[in-house]
């Protein structure tokens, strides 16, 4: 009897060693480089995360995502096209990376392909009339998912980048940039972002940039989803205060910016992890302001990316619909 007592207490030391252990494991968010989207996204969700009991630390990388699937990182962020590219090895991925699974949405991104104003490019129609003549950013070799965008852009008016002069650049950025310097005609720009506004200002003279507005007709929207699946068409309205905007209104591109894990990743830490973003927006956005666009109601759309357990075991608690 005493040696049982001794077997059981030397269990029940190992037991509760074994769960410190597991409560005490420090969980790896992936960003990227200080001062991106990614970078800023994970320190957010870093915060709620310790505050909701999960030891998180982040690392700054670049080309992340195959090292999610190989279980070397916990998680991630990235847009919800490059995510299907990943998982499917298509796309700017050159091979499948099937141990990919999602987690949720943070928020939209919302972009769309922008010329100076004095062009009259308002629709894909009057880019196609004109695209032998314009220059277009191409290649963006550092941000090798951005000409899929802008190949979906294009599709959605019957158009190609070889219809177009095509110019290199090396980034999102220096796409916008060559923008603002008058060196292409044609690029991808975010939404008010700070990139935009600058090159709008450095074209004052030519009534600073405006939006195309995409084909929002099912024809157009199912070109455009060729290349970006997991993207919609959104109609924004006239504003004054919104780079592009201020003329009228413009139907752009909406774009799921999505956390994802591995599979192998524990279901109740993938759990804990989405209610912690799902349940904490006020924080989330006092850390990083993108997430004032966060709707909990829509952080599982469809894709072609399978929903880790844990996040679909709260999105059912919590009565969010998935898939839709």
């Amino acid at each position: 009897m005493r040696n049982l007592t001794k077997y059981m207490a030397a269990g029940l030391v190992c037991l509760l060693a074994g769960g410190t252990a597991v409560k005490a494991q420090v969980v790896t968010i992936a960003t990227g480089a200080q001062g991106s989207l990614a970078y800023n996204s994970g320190q957010a969700v870093a915060k709620v995360a310790n505050d909701a009991g999960i030891t998180a630390r982040t690392q700054p990388l670049v080309g992340y995502l195959p090292l999610i699937n190989s279980g070397e990182v916990d998680f991630g962020f990235s847009n919800g096209v490059e995510v299907e590219y990943a998982a499917t090895g298509t796309g700017n991925y050159d091979r499948k990376h099937p141990d990919l699974r999602l987690v949720g949405t943070m928020f939209p991104l919302t972009t769309g392909l922008m010329a100076p104003c004095d062009l009259g490019l308002k629709t894909v129609a009057d880019l196609k009339a004109k695209a032998s003549d314009l220059r277009i950013a191409s290649e963006y070799t550092s941000s090798t998912i951005i000409p899929f965008y802008i190949a979906g852009g294009l599709a959605n008016g019957g158009l190609s980048y070889d219809d177009f002069t095509k110019v290199p650049v090396a980034s999102f950025v220096a796409g916008i940039n060559a923008l603002g310097d008058g060196l292409v005609d044609v690029a991808l720009v975010s939404l008010n972002s700070g990139a935009g506004q600058q090159a709008s200002v450095k074209l004052q003279s030519r009534g600073g940039l405006c939006y195309v507005s995409q084909d929002p007709s099912e024809e157009g929207t199912a070109a455009f989803k060729k290349y970006l699946p997991a993207g919609n068409l959104v109609n924004l309205p006239k504003n004054e205060n919104i780079n592009g905007l201020q003329d009228s209104g413009a139907t752009i591109m909406q774009i799921p910016w999505m956390m994802l894990t591995n599979a192998s990743v524990n279901e109740d830490l993938v759990y804990t992890m989405t209610k912690a973003v799902a349940e904490n927006k006020d924080a989330l956005k006092a850390s990083f302001g993108a997430f004032a666009r966060a709707k909990t109601e829509a952080m599982a759309p469809a894709n072609a990316v399978e929903y880790h357990p844990g996040a679909l075991r709260y999105y059912e608690e919590a009565g969010i619909p998935v898939g839709q």
